[in-house]
């Protein structure tokens, strides 16, 4: 069943995914207990349709679910009994369509629609700017904020490589932009900490990405656990920041928030002495 948000029929002109995301924990000894949220059901709303949900644990647990603050639909779970591995797996089917063009408005109907955006116009743990960032944004402001838009995207995309293993998932837009290295969530980070400096509404939006621009239908690829970003500039719009590409039919999006913080996939702490490993692997398939 699709989780709640904007309910509309799929068109012919974009893409069919299925998407198994699946994590694994394996313990060195028994874990005695473990409490687990997720964030892995993909969302039904304007540019994509959710037709088939399903998450799957080893241990079996009971679920129960619900839609947090950011709208993001969560599944939530607790082994209570001794374990030494736990594997946890999203299934989804979902449609994708092409990416819209962005609109553009005057820098008042920016100052006008942020008053009821204030969780997406100040800054906080990982977007906080330091004093190189911030005149870097003011350098970047331009007449209108849909310029001031793309030369924030361009801007982020060119100061960082992507580089796996140079960061982490608590790294800040600071540390990612003096490294000059990162992957998504560095790139999605940096260009929030710019779009808010200069006063323009930005979220972060974590999900999946095919990798393949022209996807054999069929095919089973593995995929990514991707993040990019939405800006304000009349309407919302959406950036794949890392790959320098609008948000389109390769895209498949789980949830938003102010910053990686806001929107984990995985979530949750254990009972025991025991140290774990922890093994990723995403999968995705066009079937249309």
């Amino acid at each position: 069943m699709a989780p709640g948000g904007w309910g509309r029929v799929s068109r012919a002109d974009g893409w069919r995914l299925r998407v198994a995301h699946e994590t694994r924990f394996d313990y060195d000894g028994p874990a005695r207990a473990s409490y687990n949220e997720l964030r892995l059901t993909p969302r039904t709303e304007f540019r994509q349709t959710a037709l088939e949900t399903r998450v799957v644990t080893q241990p079996p647990a009971p679920q129960y679910s619900y839609v947090d603050y950011w709208g993001t639909h969560v599944v939530a779970f607790n082994v209570d009994r001794g374990h030494e591995l736990l594997s946890i797996t999203g299934n989804s089917l979902v449609d994708t369509q092409q990416a819209d063009e962005p609109e553009d408005c005057t820098w008042n109907d920016v100052a006008d629609a942020s008053l009821t955006m204030a969780d997406h116009i100040s800054h906080n743990l990982y977007t906080t700017p330091g004093h190189e960032l911030s005149e870097i944004a003011s350098s970047l402001r331009a007449p209108r904020p849909l310029q001031t838009a793309r030369r924030i995207i361009a801007t982020s995309h060119e100061s960082l490589r992507y580089m796996r293993g140079v960061t982490s998932v608590h790294t800040s837009a600071n540390e990612a932009y003096a490294d000059g290295a990162g992957v998504c969530q560095d790139f999605a980070h940096l260009a929030l900490a710019l779009a808010r400096s200069v006063g323009l509404p930005a979220r972060y939006v974590s999900g999946y990405f095919h990798p393949e621009e022209d996807a054999t239908i069929g095919e089973e690829v593995t995929g990514e656990s991707h993040a990019w970003v939405e800006l304000w500039t009349g309407r919302w719009w959406g950036y794949d920041v890392t790959n320098d590409c609008p948000v389109g039919e390769r895209h498949v999006a789980v949830g938003r928030g102010r910053d990686y913080a806001d929107v984990p996939p995985v979530k949750g702490v254990y009972a025991g002495n025991a140290e774990n490993t922890m093994r990723v692997v995403v999968r995705m398939t066009r079937t249309h």
